[in-house]
């Protein structure tokens, strides 16, 4: 019986890179990463209704998730979106 290939180390264990609320933000980030070349999945998880407070009132958040060997690159990607759009995006600390 052959085995099952790995990728690497860490296949199927991505890491959080962002998430953030905004639409546009999300999306000029993913372009972004798109352009670099940097491999990302994004995904939509929704809100609870009593949680949405703490997420100002939005019904949904988009999660980033990048494999750990890129962080640093994705990173820095990000760091080159102007000002505005940073703001929206919460970064996580890999």
């Amino acid at each position: 019986m052959a085995s099952a290939k790995k990728l690497g180390n860490y296949s199927g264990n991505d890491i959080e890179l962002c998430r953030t609320t905004n639409a546009r933000a999300g999306r000029r980030a993913t372009q972004l990463l798109m352009e670099e070349r940097i491999p990302f999945t994004k995904i939509c998880k929704r809100i609870p209704f009593f949680r949405r407070e703490r997420y100002n009132g939005a019904s949904e958040v988009w999660v980033i998730s990048i494999n750990p060997h890129s962080y640093g690159q994705a990173r820095r990607a990000l760091d080159e979106l102007d000002l505005s759009c940073r703001k929206r995006l919460l970064l996580s600390n890999y």
